[in-house]
């Protein structure tokens, strides 16, 4: 049977490769929960507004937000315990994340804008062809009769 070791530098050292696995296993969960660039791409909508509702629907984060934060608390936890001889790999990719995340987020909420002006332009617009056909004075040719 082999005996326990409870040296400190030996169990920092363990403890500091599990925060590094921490952080990678939070990091791989982010990237699982983005998007499929597919669906991002592709659509199968019959107008506008449907390929923006799809859109939208693609452009869902899921958990990713929570997992990069898991991972940068995992990060920043390791790095001030200045447990990791060398992370700008998990720095890397942490901010890499973080702005990928943000990125989605921000065409989402423009998409979501979207999605609600469309159709009142597309109203707007069906007026003035409407106010067109009647001669531009708002009167129709029954009104004048």
């Amino acid at each position: 049977m082999a005996q326990s070791t409870f040296d400190d530098d030996d169990l920092f050292g363990e403890a500091a490769e599990e925060t590094r696995a921490e952080v990678r296993e939070h990091l791989q969960a982010a990237r699982a929960e983005l998007p499929d660039p597919d669906d991002v791409w592709e659509t199968d909508a019959d107008n506008v507004l449907g390929a923006l509702n799809a859109l939208k629907s693609a452009l869902d984060v899921g958990d990713a937000v929570d997992s990069v934060r898991s991972a940068k608390k995992a990060y920043v936890l390791g790095e001030r315990a200045d447990a990791f001889e060398d992370a700008d790999d998990l720095k890397a990719e942490i901010e890499e994340l973080e702005s990928l995340v943000g990125d989605i987020e921000g065409a989402a909420e423009e998409v979501g804008s979207l999605t609600g002006t469309v159709p009142a332009i597309r109203g707007a617009l069906q007026d003035a062809a409407e106010a067109g056909e009647d001669g531009g004075d708002g009167e129709s040719e029954e009104d004048e009769e």
